[in-house]
């Protein structure tokens, strides 16, 4: 955000709560609501990758990857937004708000290079499924996770000491903003927004028509063959399809709830109110995700009914199998 000081305080001033009793409780309910599905949600997930030995694949890491950075957002993050939107007002210390702009930074840049890694890692495996099988595994995937995570976590905090705003955080009342100068803002916006969405993009572009290609070889070996070689094959193309689309579902969803807010930044008139809105859509992507895994994944339901009837404390409960068709 590039705004003058001045201006920035006298635009962002705390005005008062304004709305009803019953729309307050109401508001502060749905809060909750949100942090729960967000919080349980991904927690859920990493549970399920962790303790499940089928679900140990290099995919799979970079879905954990995710969770845990949704997860913290959900811990640290969407609450903090929700009451800063409810009460329209900053109502915490500056030091809370230093590490509230600093873990965001860092956790919504991790989720995007997250999603970035993905697309790559589901164009390898569809482009390449051989060479990926055979120099792929869910160590190599670990350790470019931590880097991933290593490497966002110095930039983010690099780009926010060498702005030099530090000081100036919280100088107006009720505020907590960031304030980017111009050549920051310009490298944050290309290396946080552009870069990784146009890999995304041109990736899953990819993906869309080689998963083209191989519903059409799928088609012409069900007509031709019926060994179980060609069965085995068929079932395996048919499997890295389903990820390829349900991951897709995943990025877009995921381009869909990020494009508002850079858009919103670019066009550089920011005002409190639409601007808390498209950050908390943001946020609320982390939400999302876990519903998404519901609705796509039955491994992942399975795992949840294993884990809520309390199996998961069963002797060899993480050899169950849960890939099962």
């Amino acid at each position: 955000m590039n705004l003058n000081q001045t201006d920035h305080c006298l635009r962002f001033s705390c005005p008062g709560r304004s709305v009803s009793t019953a729309l307050y409780v109401l508001s502060y309910v749905s809060a909750a609501a949100v942090v729960l599905v967000t919080v349980c949600g991904n927690l859920l997930i990493i549970i399920s990758v962790c303790h499940f030995k089928q679900l140990y694949t290099p995919t799979n890491m970079l879905i954990l990857s995710l969770a845990v950075s949704d997860f913290l957002i959900g811990v640290f993050v969407i609450p903090v937004s929700l009451i800063w939107m409810i009460e329209s007002c900053w109502l915490f210390s500056s030091i809370y708000c230093l590490f509230y702009i600093s873990i965001s930074y860092i956790l919504i840049g991790t989720s995007i290079y997250n999603v970035v890694l993905i697309a790559v890692d589901r164009y390898f495996a569809l482009s390449k499924p051989f060479l990926y099988n055979k120099t792929v595994s869910s160590s190599t995937m670990c350790f470019v996770v931590s880097c991933n995570w290593l490497v966002l976590f110095f930039y983010k905090t690099a780009i926010q000491y060498f702005n030099g705003r530090f000081a100036s955080l919280a100088m107006c009342p009720g505020d907590c903003f960031l304030v980017l100068d111009e050549v920051w803002s310009l490298v944050d916006l290309l290396l946080t927004f552009v870069f990784p969405l146009s890999v995304i993009v041109i990736l899953y572009v990819q993906v869309f028509f080689i998963a083209k290609k191989h519903a059409t070889a799928i088609r012409e070996l069900n007509s031709h063959t019926r060994t179980q070689t060609s069965k085995n094959m068929s079932d395996s193309m048919k499997s890295e399809r389903k990820a390829a689309k349900v991951l897709g579902i995943l990025v877009s969803v995921f381009v869909a709830c990020l494009l508002p807010y850079f858009v919103y930044n670019l066009l550089g008139n920011i005002e409190l109110e639409p601007f808390q809105k498209v950050l908390l859509l943001v946020h609320l992507n982390s939400a999302i995700n876990p519903v998404i895994y519901a609705l796509f994944y039955p491994w992942f339901r399975r795992c949840v009914k294993i884990i809520l009837t309390l199996h998961i404390f069963n002797t060899d409960s993480a050899l169950t199998n849960v890939l099962f068709e």
